[in-house]
């Protein structure tokens, strides 16, 4: 995978944190590694955004934003709000092939969902990866009611034709409930796809040294992982 699209199934699920764990195991690898948010929401012009995070954690990796909007919106309101043009599928597109052009990876973190619209068309990230014809990790939560949201996320993916390589619980809690370990054994039905990574809670807060030795020991070796991951049984 030289481009991956991150999605997930909500927001505030740890979608961040888990590009930057992909993008610290591939800078282990001596990968070169680029971070597209296409849409940044929430954030004013002089603040710090997913993108910025994604490097203060992972290491040297080359950051681009399309746009950005100030209000904690979906891309497509916030911009309206905005009075801004919004961000097209073929935005998307274009840069990421521009970064893959010059970079071993390109992860693309899209915005809340995989469904939330860009525009007022009703694009979504799903038209800018099937654009690319790239695959998407799908970032999840750990407990109660992630796997509808998983298996929905998993049909519109297909509905696309998008394949996915897996999905990453996005938090691991350090005390998992009976729900969360059960979902383990389950997500995979759910997703049609593989548990390729569990980030622990609290991960984002870590120091970036202490962030960038553990990453590649949270992820499956098909995400860059060391060979450590293992699903708690």
């Amino acid at each position: 995978m030289s481009v991956l699209f991150v999605t997930g199934t909500g927001t505030e699920i740890g979608k961040t944190v888990t590009t930057a764990a992909i993008a610290a195991a591939a800078l282990a690898r001596g990968r070169s590694v680029a971070v597209l948010k296409p849409a940044q929401t929430g954030v004013t012009a002089h603040e710090s955004g997913d993108a910025a995070e994604v490097e203060r954690l992972a290491g040297p990796v080359t950051t681009a934003e399309l746009a950005r909007f100030p209000d904690p919106l979906a891309p497509s309101t916030a911009a309206l709000r905005a009075g801004l043009p919004p961000v097209l599928p073929q935005d998307i597109a274009e840069a990421a092939a521009k970064l893959d052009a010059s970079h071993d990876l390109v992860l693309v973190e899209g915005a809340g969902g995989l469904l939330v619209r860009f525009d007022a068309d009703g694009h979504t990230l799903a038209d800018a990866a099937r654009l690319m014809d790239a695959p998407v990790l799908v970032v999840v939560q750990a407990g109660l009611g992630t796997l509808n949201a998983t298996a929905l996320t998993a049909l519109a993916l297909r509905s696309y034709g998008l394949d996915s390589p897996g999905v990453v619980v996005g938090s691991w809690p350090a005390e998992p409930d009976l729900a969360s370990r059960c979902n383990l054994a389950d997500l995979p039905d759910a997703a049609g796809a593989p548990l390729l990574g569990l980030v622990p809670e609290g991960s984002g807060g870590l120091s970036p040294r202490d962030f960038r030795a553990a990453a590649p020991g949270w992820l499956a070796p098909v995400l860059g992982g060391s060979g450590a991951f293992r699903i708690p049984t």
